[in-house]
């Protein structure tokens, strides 16, 4: 297989992408390319900043079609909860029909810190749990003692509001009179 160079290797990524519905690993497009991995993220930068809607995920690359854009009703909600109890709170929310779009933080010294997840089945979950397990990493609100916003999106607003009633049943949203 021949090395793509340059602008060609961007056009059959962004060809890649575009024609899968599902996230696409920096690994397979290297082989795809016949490139390193490193010169990947350098394209997917570089395409970021042509203003291609690419998000990184914890189970690879999207690219963000209209067709995704069917899911127009989204949410911030505002949790509070241990580490041991991210897999339960992503499940409560997949489960009702949401996507998490993101996790983010209010950091002391950073400021906002976003991470992307696109999380919309219990399989996803379970692929980001078993990431964050295998490479020993930390959630984001350990920095904040379990304090963290999640963007959720979905079809409808009542996917929306049977989530939130949901994590609110189980204790896990940020009690507004506090």
């Amino acid at each position: 297989m021949k090395k793509l160079l340059g602008d060609e290797r961007r056009k059959t990524i962004l060809a890649l992408l575009k024609a899968e519905e599902k996230a696409i690993t920096g690994t397979e497009l290297a082989k795809q390319a016949n490139v390193s991995r490193q010169v990947i993220v350098n394209d997917m930068a570089l395409l970021k900043a042509k203003n291609e809607p690419i998000v990184a995920t914890s189970q690879g690359y999207l690219y963000l079609s209209q067709t995704q854009g069917n899911k127009n009703f989204e949410r911030e909600i505002a949790s509070l909860h241990s580490s041991e109890q991210t897999e339960d709170e992503m499940n409560t929310l997949v489960d009702a029909g949401v996507t998490i779009k993101n996790v983010s933080i209010i950091h002391p010294v950073y400021g906002d810190l976003t991470a992307s997840i696109m999380a919309s089945s219990r399989y996803d979950v379970q692929q980001f749990i078993k990431k964050m397990n295998d490479s020993e990493g930390k959630p984001l609100m350990d920095l904040t003692e379990g304090a963290h916003l999640h963007v959720i999106s979905a079809d409808s607003e009542a996917k929306l509001d049977m989530a939130v009633q949901q994590l609110q049943r189980k204790g896990y949203l940020v009690n507004q009179n506090d």
